[in-house]
């Protein structure tokens, strides 16, 4: 069975139009998920908590996908 990792982490960007963190060292990091429902309601709360801080961010890494370098990233995984 195939094992697809998840990696829920957030923290305070610089600007909330950019992916740049505030403090690197700062950064949250909510868990490792081992599928998407899990690390989405995860997510999902952390995002809930921090909603009146703009500059607070979350995010779901998918880790399963950085093991398989032939499947294309998503849109929403180019963070650059």
């Amino acid at each position: 069975m195939t094992q697809r990792l998840h990696l829920v982490f957030g923290g305070e960007l610089i600007d909330p139009s950019k992916n740049v963190f505030k403090d690197v060292n700062d950064i949250n990091i909510v868990g490792m998920f081992p599928d998407y429902a899990s690390a989405y309601d995860a997510w999902k709360s952390e995002a809930q908590r921090t909603v009146d801080n703009a500059h607070m961010r979350y995010y779901i890494a998918h880790i399963h996908r950085l093991r398989d370098e032939e499947i294309a990233a998503s849109s929403t995984e180019e963070l650059g």
